[in-house]
């Protein structure tokens, strides 16, 4: 027999070929299902899965968290099944779907939400990140900056909505995230600082020209001034959980595309 040979018909070399193949084959296997663990199994508009895929959806993983909690991720065993306020528009694959009531309380379209976890971003510490400054006393605006707190909020309709009662900030990343806005009867809501723009005496154009906007306050272009009350809720009065964050994120939004019927209109 020749050197490496086990016997007459096989040898190291040929054992080393059918263990590189049975590892790829094991590799492939274990990847293919990896891909299916986000957007599978595909479905069609009525929201039956299609058929045909070789490889099984993988199992759910679990997550053990800084903070204690076990996170579990989606997988194909575990579709959205919440019930979406909306319909096709036409039979064919692939139409457009339009909502059948109030988009943006329904929440769909640029409204959605992802159905993050309903407990606030902590820090490293454990406490909530996402704080007022009533509670953070060590944070406070730059000098440089407006302060909005009791300016008067405006609407796209350039109708008074409230007034801003407080700032929330990120005490990880040391800069504001929302605005606290007082609407009187309907309590108090938050809108994030992408949303607004605040006109003062500390903006670029009176600072250069030394004359100061007629109007000053907070403007939100995505809603309209009636439609603040409609902006989710927080469960706590000092904290935010990531579900509400998302919630009130999709809210405004999707005013950009729901606040008017107008809006929803094609440019063209």
């Amino acid at each position: 027999m020749e050197v490496g040979a086990i016997t007459g018909y096989i040898d190291v070399a040929q054992l080393m070929l059918y263990a590189f193949w049975i590892f790829f084959f094991g590799l492939i296997y274990y990847l293919q299902r990896e891909t299916a663990r986000e957007g599978y199994p595909l479905e069609t508009d009525s929201g039956k899965p299609e058929k045909g895929r070789l490889f099984m959806g993988p199992e759910p993983k679990q997550f053990l968290v800084k903070h204690g909690d076990t996170v579990k991720t989606l997988s194909s065993n575990q579709p959205d099944t919440r019930d979406l306020k909306l319909k096709q528009a036409f039979r064919a694959q692939g139409s457009p779907f339009d909502p059948t009531g109030d988009p943006m309380i329904d929440q769909v379209g640029p409204a959605s939400y992802a159905e993050r976890g309903d407990h606030p971003d902590y820090d490293l510490h454990g406490g909530p990140k996402l704080l007022p400054l009533r509670i953070a006393t060590d944070f406070y605006p730059a000098e440089q900056d407006e302060d909005p707190r009791g300016m008067t909020v405006y609407g796209a309709d350039d109708e008074v909505a409230g007034t801003v009662s407080d700032i929330w900030v990120d005490t990880g990343e040391f800069i504001g995230r929302y605005i606290e806005i007082d609407l009187g009867e309907a309590g108090k809501r938050l809108v994030p600082f992408t949303a607004f723009k605040v006109v003062g005496k500390k903006g670029w154009f009176a600072l250069l020209s030394g004359i100061e906007p007629k109007r000053q306050g907070v403007f939100v272009e995505s809603i309209l001034a009636e439609q603040f009350a409609g902006i989710p809720t927080t469960a706590s009065p000092d904290q935010v959980t990531l579900l509400e964050e998302d919630k009130i994120m999709g809210y405004i939004g999707g005013g950009r595309l729901y606040a008017t019927e107008e809006r929803q209109e094609p440019l063209i």
